[in-house]
């Protein structure tokens, strides 16, 4: 495909994204209807729709419209480029401009060029303060590819030489020791001999870096409350070198976690609801359901899928989740309280409603991490209750 008829692929899938159908499947179906198109045009398009997405807002203005065209058109200036140069009409390419949408957009308003919902202005604004503006204009970007190294197959230098051997650059981060940063050659992943040993995983820095800051207990029993698809027990058990505990209020979502931990040489066993024992494990991990705010750039349209009523059901959710969990710690035990969120709301002030009901309980620890130090935003709390409570 000529880069022309990537950008009409791509309008065509933002305009069935902008009418509600998730761009992955809008992506996954256009495929599957343009046998023509190869691997690399498949991720050209892709990209082009999801900087479209993460950018909505400010390429909407730019262009004109908010349609799959006009956030096209749109995106093109925002990079510098004349669309008037791929609007050609010619073979597959999108129709030229016409007269409206040739003339430039005035300067857009402060939210809009941040791409930041308007609802959610002040409560952005009073929990990053004076990074408001530095950290919206970096969640408009792409996020950095990373991989953990995996400690129960070999370190960190291991894992980077056996990469390099696949065809993928990578180089260390300072967020986590076990942090990879892709340079180069991420398609080749997926089929390289790092990855199938298991030498490494695909996992954020931040994430990375808050796993790595839970107090593993030296003996007693481990439970990751919300594993999901397991990444964050995967990157404990290789600290641990032991048998992590999973479970998911959504057994589904841990269907893969098997596989992923025989590749990884990790003790991984799944706990239904009515297998879970109170007071019987000595850390409690819960990476609960949030905004996931801090992780826009991964998921740019939970950013405009959020709203009042949603964000209201997701901090009832987290707070239901603690409760429950806290019932799982052992006395002197630590429950370790995770988000992927920018908000104060689902961060500091969970965590201080908490210890206020929780009077048996203390605040150990509180680590928040800035999408401006390379890696999603992210949030940890460690909580620890006291003997006897």
């Amino acid at each position: 495909m000529r880069p022309e008829a990537r950008l009409a692929a791509a309008a065509e899938i933002l305009d069935l994204y902008l009418a509600g159908e998730p761009a992955e499947k809008a992506l996954t179906n256009w495929a599957r209807r343009s046998r023509f198109a190869g691997s690399k045009d498949r991720a050209a398009v892709r990209d082009h729709v999801f900087d479209a997405i993460r950018q909505r807002r400010s390429a909407g203005w730019a262009g004109g419209a908010e349609t799959g065209r006009g956030l096209v058109i749109g995106l093109l200036r925002l990079q510098g480029l004349d669309p008037a140069a791929s609007l050609t009409g010619q073979g597959y390419a999108l129709a030229p401009l016409r007269e409206d949408e040739a003339a430039v957009a005035d300067t857009a308003p402060e939210l809009v060029a941040l791409d930041c919902p308007d609802w959610l202005e002040e409560d952005l604004r009073s929990s990053l303060g004076a990074d408001f503006s530095p950290v919206l204009q970096r969640l408009r970007g792409r996020a950095d590819l990373f991989l953990r190294a995996n400690l129960l197959r070999g370190t960190p230098t291991e894992a980077a030489r056996a990469l390099a051997e696949d065809g993928v650059e990578t180089e260390p981060h300072p967020l986590c020791d076990t942090a990879l940063r892709v340079l180069g050659g991420a398609r080749a992943l997926r089929n390289g001999q790092a990855y199938r040993d298991g030498l490494i995983e695909i996992q954020d820095a931040s994430s990375q870096a808050v796993a790595a800051a839970v107090p593993l207990p030296a003996s007693g029993r481990v439970l990751d409350y919300c594993a999901g698809g397991g990444g964050k027990a995967l990157a404990l058990a290789a600290r641990k070198g032991g048998e992590i505990f999973v479970h998911d209020g959504n057994p589904r979502r841990m269907a893969n976690i098997p596989e992923r931990a025989r590749r990884a040489a990790a003790r991984l066993t799944p706990l239904e609801e009515s297998d879970l024992e109170a007071g019987a494990y000595d850390l409690v991990v819960t990476d609960v359901p949030c905004s996931g705010s801090g992780a826009w750039r991964r998921q740019p349209d939970a950013k405009w899928r959020l709203d009042a009523d949603g964000l209201a059901g997701i901090l009832q959710l987290q707070r239901s989740i603690l409760s429950r969990a806290s019932d799982l710690v052992a006395p002197g035990g630590a429950l370790a309280y995770m988000t992927c969120s920018l908000l104060d709301a689902e961060n500091e002030a969970q965590q201080e409603q908490f210890l206020v009901e929780r009077p048996g309980w203390r605040l150990e620890r509180e680590i928040r991490l800035s999408p401006l130090q390379g890696g999603d935003g992210f949030f940890l709390a460690i909580l620890r209750a006291e003997r006897g409570a």
